[in-house]
């Protein structure tokens, strides 16, 4: 709650709030702070997850040391009634000593124009050095309360929760709630800990009106065969919003089945470039499993092939806008001239601001998205989503979840699918056939992977997004520069040096 606190202060007096994740490594950390410079830093001493306390005193050290510009760093201790652990850096002080000295007075603000810089996000990084986004106070909030009031039918006395961190879009997000009149319910720690209820458990305990998880999450549920509609009441709860990847249509009967039958799934989809929405959920239409149901509100969206021309519903482009919006960014920190800004959404497509997902338009006027076109594959010159692969996949009970790459391969590229298996399970040759049949009948033979491999593990991002490219990087032999943008950085030796992959040839 005092990451909230802090943020909306810094609000009220016209400061630009940033923030990262208390998981972030040293460099994760200065490769974000340290392109901002940052003059205020309020810091955790540590945190717990899934039942383990991670102490961040010495990080905080390596932080404060990295930053120059600091004048001030405020520790807010993990356990308030204990204080401040460890050694901190010379000078630091503890919040309660921070605000001590000041009284409680009515709430003042500074009015300031519509395009105030409110917050500074950060893209994933994963191929590089993190893109510092400045997003306006103006529309973030109208942005947000479209999505809140109107996508999400947040009314003023809701209890709305989204699982994320401070590092990832959706607790920017989630903050405008308030705005709505919602209350905001914050949970610290593992969404599996001490078990897989551990949400259900918290939509029954504060009457939860709106569940924001991601597409993983549902998967993981169904994977454990959890079934919170016999288990809990969930009484309370009328929008699930589910983000972070593509939702399958299975993930979708999941939740209408074994959660809750009358509700609002609403899949979304958008970016931390806007900080919302393009294509989102709306309460007052239908829910096709696997489809996103329409625009968002206020998003002039379309899907267009390679020239820009619309496509007709059905055939897969990229999903572009094509007049301004609110939440625009105002640009990338210390972005002279706005070159780098340009490059990054209207460059593929002058005057369309271009999200990087490959998606198609349905006959119900809804939207799937079929992955990153970055991430896109093209053998034969035939552009294929990774989500279609997944889906047939990890449909099988054997596989636990699996990450595509196109490789370059003979002139062309070839499919080359990465399995993590479930307990017992054996990558076998009649388990290898049933993974081609089922994308073969599922999908299209063109989607067949040419080379299947099991690894223990799959990198992701600390939102627990998979990393395609940096996996494509690893066995094409590149150089990843920036690991502290992976929860799990490790997973990427799984694929290095695999002989399999050795007679790949450009």
């Amino acid at each position: 709650p005092e990451a909230y606190a802090v943020m909306l202060a810094a609000a009220s007096v016209g400061a630009t709030f940033s923030s990262t994740s208390p998981d972030f490594g040293t460099d994760g950390v200065l490769d974000r702070f340290g392109q901002i410079q940052p003059v205020v830093l309020f810091a955790t001493d540590g945190y717990w997850y899934a039942g383990r306390h991670h102490d961040l005193t010495r990080r905080l050290a390596e932080v404060v040391e990295g930053l120059p510009s600091l004048r001030r760093v405020v520790v807010v201790p993990q356990d308030p009634a204990a204080g401040p652990t460890g050694d901190l850096p010379a000078g630091t002080i503890d919040m309660a000593s921070f605000i001590g000295p000041h009284g409680v007075d009515a709430v003042q603000f500074h009015e300031l124009p519509f395009d105030h810089p409110l917050y500074v996000l950060y893209s994933s990084g994963t191929t590089g050095k993190p893109k510092c986004i400045v997003h306006r106070a103006g529309g973030i909030l109208l942005k947000h309360l479209v999505e809140h009031r109107l996508h999400c039918d947040v009314r003023p006395g809701d209890r709305i929760f989204y699982f994320t961190t401070t590092g990832w879009m959706m607790w920017n997000w989630l903050a405008s709630g308030l705005a709505a009149g919602a209350s905001l319910v914050l949970y610290d720690g593992s969404p599996f800990h001490p078990n897989g209820n551990r949400l259900f458990d918290l939509v029954d305990e504060y009457d939860l009106t709106l569940l924001g998880v991601s597409a993983k999450f549902i998967d993981s549920v169904a994977a454990a065969d959890l079934r919170p509609i016999a288990t809990h009441s969930l009484s309370s709860l009328r929008t699930v919003c589910s983000t972070g990847s593509p939702l399958s249509p299975e993930g979708f009967a999941h939740v209408v089945t074994d959660w809750k039958d009358n509700l609002h799934l609403a899949s979304i989809s958008g970016g931390t470039d806007l900080c919302g929405c393009l294509v989102a959920g709306n309460p007052t239409r239908p829910v096709y499993a696997g489809e996103i149901q329409g625009p968002a509100l206020g998003m002039d969206i379309d899907v267009v092939d390679d020239a820009g021309h619309t496509v007709a519903t059905g055939v897969r482009g990229e999903l572009v806008c094509r007049s301004a919006f609110p939440s625009m960014p105002l640009g990338f920190w210390d972005d002279e001239d706005d070159i780098r800004y340009q490059a990054a959404y209207f460059d593929r497509f002058p005057g369309l601001w271009h999200q990087g997902d490959f998606a198609e338009r349905t006959d119900e006027g809804g939207f799937v998205i079929h992955g990153r076109s970055d991430a896109t594959l093209n053998p034969g010159g035939v552009r294929i989503g990774t989500a279609e692969i997944y889906r047939r996949v990890e449909q099988l009970d054997e596989v636990a979840e699996s990450l595509v790459i196109g490789q370059p391969h003979a002139g062309d590229v070839r499919v080359v699918l990465f399995v993590v298996l479930a307990t017992g399970a054996q990558l076998d040759s009649e388990l290898l056939e049933r993974i081609r049949t089922s994308v073969r009948t599922g999908a299209s033979p063109r989607h067949v992977p040419a080379v299947i491999l099991q690894v223990p593990e799959l990198p992701r991002t600390r939102s627990g997004k998979l990393v395609e490219l940096a996996v494509l990087a690893v066995v094409e032999g590149h150089p990843i520069t920036n690991l502290e943008a992976l929860a799990n950085p490790e997973a990427l030796a799984h694929f290095r040096d695999r002989p399999e992959l050795a007679d790949a040839t450009p």
